[in-house]
């Protein structure tokens, strides 16, 4: 997965095979060889040679259902051929990656391009339902907002500026103070240049309330509520108290104005938003309103808070890179002017800065999307790739202790035998979970998952190039006894200097000599004899175990009560003026939801009875939905029939049908717009039906499923659609595409373990130790405000390979271990691996730290689940399966295992 946890010799997950002794090595000498520790904190233990790669075959090398090294061992040949290659010749290995960088690095000038930001593009599903229905209504009742607008028939959202009015104090709206500031306000929004660009009807520009009446002064009064006179108030009054029907007072107002949004006038209409967002704040402050409080929103504004989303998380890259460096620079600290690992610590962080440069210049050349999610990918690709360069280094020290030190060759060559290995493994499992992920309905996911897969391909080649050659340059200045800093050649061995600070950075033996073995570290120490005995009481694994019983029930629970779709106030930031309109908006206005469209997509003969007769029985199964009011449709078919019964038309035959409309239209003109008639057919007509009480995702979903449900069982061809089905899509297919998504990752993952880990029962804990953690994130996802949509949904595929890491190092070294009991077996696994386990964590976390103090949703999100997905892998791996182990015994042991210092598997 995406946590690179490095082991003793460089062995991670998914690194196969027992380690063996080779046969130069005697049973004396392995027993004397030391513990010792290994570059970045790595693991207190010295890993063995591996068997010499001449000579004929030995039987135990052969492919077995016991033995699965075949796959590891042409990959070693490839490894230290490579290695040899790096070794002969380091220079061009750190330059071509450097230039080639800087090379893909200019696909960023196609970036302004590619930059996708748009959010019903990247955050519907790509064949939702919807669009298909939007395309159809658009091609049946084309939109005409020049002379016969009308915002319930509107096709998509609009192009408008909308207020909404708040009396303070608690007073009505309708007050004459307020009111006398509602119509100020109205003026101020009104200037020329609206009344030029506005959506009309045959009166003029489309009225921004139908309250509102020009020349009208007076507050008005005796208003009927939700519908007074043929006006619909649902939308325009909120927070309304009544008293038999009559309005005795409202708490908000709202004002909507629509500006044309087709044809020459469209750029124009857009670039007065543009002037009412950049002066609304300064009139409001001039009008000095005082019984009102008015918050804004318009068309533009969810959609340029969401590309500014970006822009706000550039300054934390610096904050991330500074807090990696640090931590690797620590850990790779040494008390000696020549051994320092300084500028490994440094290259290796630029290494993965070189490998978002180039992944992502890459992709901007072959025009894949960039979204702003990508943005998310560098925080994570640092921390992985750091930890990446820790295997290495740790590989490289252990191999420094083990070999001649002037043969760079064999040192490098032995160092990738075991430590690309384990980042070939990891990288496999990262690529593949990235990749898979592509197969989403999502186009922000799968530019997400194009990116960020892409990275981790350039991560590995580079850190088996760059930072290798880096290895030998630096090898090459401490066999020169050159200065970390400076490269000038130092003193060694002198012991008159003045004090240890001066040795330390001075002298070259201000640490222990290179030949002395460096002594075991302390925190292999406490995971040894503090923590491992803890865990392994009786007393204590009892109370671990009802604990994972409690994650795992509040994980479960969780689930059930998972809140689907992306809320669209979270694509814009927290301190954005669209955050107070959308609380005015669901605390005022929430009651009336969408008005539906009911659209007849066939020519059907409505002037035969049983016909109308269909419709009408269709109709009332959607009006008994519960999200609908019954008594506010609107029906031209029941309007006309209406009119027949009154013995004014005669709708029995084809010719009378047809003719008669006029007439109906002359009363209402607005149904004009609902007929798409030819000169002998009705190709396409359409009702609207008014939605209430949608004030959650879940409702959201229900009401959509709800009225298709009842459209498909129409004997008519029916079919329903508002502009906001286009983002209720995303609840048809999230859970799917998540459940199918994760599924295929854990399968892939799956049979990696199978292929290389040559244990049933490890691979066992790792099918148990995927699901855990899955389902614990998507649990307390809940818990910590975060939905599943498209954005979540991408960390969760990223957790199927995170979650094997953990589990996979501690049960495997736990079942080949040479330990008598179970409790010993446990405590040795976590002495070994407890520590890298702990510091692969921390190293990720720290990627993605600085993500929590965004003020993006986005950003916020991708922290917390990589912040669970981190915290119950490790609770898994350093915890539940140590403990769960136990219980076992002797179940699943390597008949092999002998020594634990020459038997620990290589993951």
């Amino acid at each position: 997965g995406g946590l690179g946890v490095h082991e003793p010799g460089g062995a991670r997950r998914g690194e196969p095979g027992l380690p063996v002794l080779a046969p130069s090595d005697s049973p004396r000498e392995a027993a004397e060889d030391p513990l010792s520790q290994g570059g970045g904190g790595s693991p207190p233990l010295q890993p063995v040679r591996a068997w010499p790669m001449a000579g004929p075959p030995d039987p135990a090398e052969r492919c077995s259902c016991r033995n699965t090294d075949c796959l590891e061992r042409p990959l070693r040949r490839l490894f230290e051929g490579l290695a040899s290659g790096v070794a002969a010749c380091p220079w061009p290995f750190v330059l071509v990656p450097l230039l080639l960088s800087g090379g893909l690095g200019a696909g960023f000038l196609f970036l302004p391009q590619r930059q996708a930001n748009d959010i019903e593009g990247q955050f519907t599903p790509t064949w939702g339902p919807a669009k298909a229905e939007r395309d159809f209504v658009r091609q049946h009742f084309p939109p005409n907002d020049s002379w016969r607008f009308s915002a319930p028939r509107l096709i998509t959202e609009g192009t408008y500026a909308a207020l909404i009015a708040v009396a303070t104090d608690g007073t009505s709206v309708l007050e004459p103070a307020a009111w006398a500031e509602v119509l100020r306000l109205n003026a101020a929004v009104r200037d020329a240049e609206y009344d030029r660009l506005c959506a009309r009807t045959a009166d003029g520009c489309a009225s921004p309330n139908p309250l509102l009446r020009p020349g009208d002064e007076e507050p008005p009064k005796n208003l009927s509520f939700p519908v007074n006179g043929s006006d619909f108030l649902g939308t325009a009054l909120g927070g309304v108290e009544t008293d038999g029907g009559r309005v005795r007072s409202a708490r908000a107002l709202k004002l909507l104005y629509y500006l044309r949004e087709d044809g020459p006038e469209a750029q124009d209409s857009r670039r007065w938003l543009e002037s009412f967002l950049g002066n609304i704040s300064a009139k409001l402050a001039e009008l000095r309103l005082s019984s009102i409080q008015v918050t804004y929103f318009t068309s533009l504004s969810r959609q340029e808070e969401f590309e500014g989303n970006t822009k706000s998380v550039i300054p934390l890259f610096s904050i991330t890179y500074f807090l990696t460096i640090t931590f690797a620079i620590v850990s790779c600290l040494r008390l000696s002017c020549i051994r320092n690992n300084t500028w490994l610590a440094s290259c290796g962080v630029l290494s993965s800065g070189l490998a978002v440069l180039s992944s992502f210049g890459l992709m901007l050349f072959c025009g894949v999307p960039f979204v702003v999610t990508v943005a998310n990918a560098p925080f994570l690709i640092l921390g992985v790739g750091v930890d990446d360069m820790f295997i290495m280094i740790a590989s490289w020290e252990q191999s420094l202790r083990r070999k001649d030190k002037s043969n760079v060759k064999s040192l490098l060559a032995e160092t990738y035998a075991e430590a690309a290995l384990s980042v070939t493994i990891t990288t496999l499992t990262d690529v593949l979970a990235f990749f898979i992920g592509t197969w989403t309905a999502f186009p922000s996911v799968r530019s997400f998952c194009l990116y960020t897969g892409t990275a981790f391909v350039f991560c590995y080649v580079y850190t088996l190039t760059f930072f290798g050659a880096v290895l030998v340059l630096n090898h090459k200045r401490e066999q020169g006894n050159r200065h970390w800093l400076t490269c000038m050649r130092v003193d060694v061995g002198k012991d008159q200097a003045e004090n240890c600070l001066y040795n330390a950075c001075c002298i070259g033996n201000g640490s222990r000599q290179p030949s002395e073995p460096e002594g075991e570290h302390p925190m292999s120490i406490f995971f040894q004899k503090y923590y491992g005995p803890f865990v392994t009481n009786k007393w204590i694994k009892l109370l671990l175990v009802l604990l994972y019983g409690a994650y795992l029930g509040g994980s479960i629970y969780g689930c059930t009560q998972i809140r689907e779709g992306i809320d669209l106030r979270n694509l814009a930031n927290d301190d954005s003026y669209v955050i107070p309109y959308y609380d005015d908006d669901e605390k005022y206005f929430s009651t009336y939801g969408p008005r539906v469209m009911v659209v007849i997509t066939e020519s059907v003969d409505y002037w035969n009875e049983s016909v109308r007769l269909g419709i009408e029985s269709c109709v009332q199964n959607l009006e008994s939905i519960s999200y609908v009011d019954r008594n506010l449709s609107e029906s031209w078919l029941r309007v006309y029939t209406g009119l027949a019964k009154g013995g004014l038309v005669n709708i029995n035959n084809k010719t009378d049908f047809l003719n008669r409309l006029t007439i109906m239209f002359k009363i209402l003109p607005s149904f004009e717009w609902d007929i798409n008639k030819t000169q002998d057919e009705i190709e396409a007509s359409r009702f609207f039906i008014q939605t209430v009480n949608v004030t959650s995702a879940v409702d959201e979903k229900n009401l959509l499923n709800q009225l298709r449900e009842a459209a498909k069982q129409c004997s008519i061809p029916l079919q329903v659609y508002h502009p906001a089905f286009i983002y209720y899509d995303q609840y048809l297919v999230i859970v799917q595409n998540t459940i199918q998504n994760v599924v295929i990752a854990a399968g892939a993952m799956l049979v990696v373990s199978l292929l290389l880990i040559p244990n049933p029962l490890c691979c066992l804990w790792v099918t148990f130790a995927i699901a855990s953690v899955i389902v614990g994130v998507a649990g307390f996802m809940t818990f910590w405000s975060v939905n599943l949509d498209s954005i979540s949904m991408i960390n969760l595929v990223i957790c199927i390979g995170f979650s094997v890491d953990f589990s996979a190092h501690i049960s495997y070294a736990f079942v080949t271990s040479g330990e008598s009991s179970a409790n010993k077996r446990a405590t040795e696994a976590l002495s070994l691996l407890g520590y890298p386990v702990l510091q692969g964590a921390v190293s990720t976390i720290l990627g993605v730290v600085v993500l929590a103090a965004a003020n993006t949703y986005i950003f916020r999100t991708f922290f917390k689940i990589m912040f669970l997905v981190i915290l119950f892998g490790a609770l898994h791996g350093l915890v539940f399966i140590p403990v769960f182990l136990t219980f076992f015994g002797n179940f699943g042991r390597s008949p092999s295992t002998r020594s634990k210092k020459h038997e620990l598997a290589k993951l």
